[in-house]
């Protein structure tokens, strides 16, 4: 029993003293904490970076740590988002995500056309502009001409800017 004990005792202090080599604390058995192998200009510029700058240290804990801002918000810009709706009404609405500026619409064949087309219309930006709104359309043969897509662009920017024009007026 006390070989047991023994035996134990010694492995819980290799254990400690591995753990404690491993630490960045006051140094490492693995790692001289001696500078004489490092020039001066080395621990010169070590001294005079900003503690921003400088790596910070992290742990597995990290992991669980909720650093996220929660006031951060993705905005988008209700005109297109609106007018996007409003154009493409004759596509049912497969998804939204107006937090993110996402419309996902199912196929749907617009009037006097023939042909269907389903559309991923992404708002990206407040500002009412054309940077401001991404189209994906395609058709149930392949992409839509990018003529096509001009068009639906051009009519969704045009409705956004009446229906901004319409609240300046109220």
């Amino acid at each position: 029993m006390q070989a047991l004990y023994i035996w134990k005792s010694a492995a819980f202090g290799v254990l400690a003293l591995g753990l404690a080599g491993c630490s960045g604390g006051l140094g490492s058995i693995f790692e001289p904490t001696s500078t004489a192998g490092v020039s001066d200009q080395v621990l010169e510029q070590r001294q005079n970076t900003p503690i921003a700058e400088q790596e910070s240290r992290e742990s597995i804990f990290d992991l669980f740590l909720n650093t996220d801002d929660p006031n951060v918000t993705i905005e988008v810009n209700k005109y297109i988002w609106n007018a996007s709706l409003d154009i493409l009404d004759f596509m049912p609405v497969e998804a939204a995500d107006p937090f993110s500026g996402v419309i996902v619409f199912g196929f749907g064949t617009p009037p006097g056309s023939n042909r269907a087309y389903r559309a991923t219309v992404y708002v990206q930006d407040p500002a009412l502009d054309a940077r401001s709104l991404r189209i994906a359309l395609v058709s149930r043969s392949g992409p839509a001409p990018l003529e096509t897509i001009r068009a639906v662009e051009d009519a969704i920017l045009t409705r956004a800017r009446q229906m901004r024009s319409a609240d300046a007026d109220l």
